[in-house]
């Protein structure tokens, strides 16, 4: 039995599940989700908490089986608190600001690079070398955080690039000198 799929999703207040065979929508404070999930997994609510169970123990099953958890567990998650990731630029010059919805990025190219945010994402530039990309679906938040890092993935001589917020760059010694 899978340890994650076993485990109950608790569904927090002002949170509405509604599941409809293999559809599964969630709607609270933050906004509106809506999954369509294996049909090897089945979604029950007892009261305020969900369950996910698998129809058989076949191999499909019982990987199906976390990853439908995970994903109901997420979408509760995100209409509730919603999710953040931070990003870090690093070189001179480098830097970002936001201009109305849209994130400009200053990256050492002969042109700045502007990201427009898909809906249900916002963006906030701090200290203007730290973003913060938000919003209340996990899978869209880390896509939108990685887009942005493949502008300028770090360089592993001098570090330059964006950078996920807590993330090591492997650097490599520079040539070595005459003799």
């Amino acid at each position: 039995m899978s340890r994650i799929g076993k485990r109950p999703i608790t569904i927090p207040s002002k949170v509405t599940v509604t599941i409809n065979g293999s559809h599964v929508a969630v709607k609270g404070p933050k906004g509106e989700l809506a999954r369509v999930l294996p049909s090897a997994v089945t979604v029950e609510q007892e009261g305020d908490t969900i369950l996910v169970k698998r129809h058989d123990e076949s191999r499909l099953s019982r990987q199906l089986h976390g990853l439908s958890r995970t994903l109901v567990a997420n979408m509760v998650d995100g209409v509730s608190q919603g999710f953040q990731k931070r990003l870090e630029i690093q070189g001179v010059g480098y830097r970002a600001q936001v201009q109305g919805r849209n994130l400009v990025l200053s990256l050492g190219y002969s042109h700045p690079v502007q990201i427009e945010p898909p809906e249900g994402i916002q963006l906030a530039v701090e200290n203007n070398t730290n973003v913060i990309v938000s919003g209340f679906d996990k899978e869209l938040v880390g896509n939108v955080a990685a887009q942005i890092r493949d502008k300028r993935p770090p360089e592993p001589y001098k570090g330059k690039g964006v950078r996920y917020a807590g993330e090591a760059v492997r650097r490599k010694a520079g040539k070595a000198g005459k003799k």
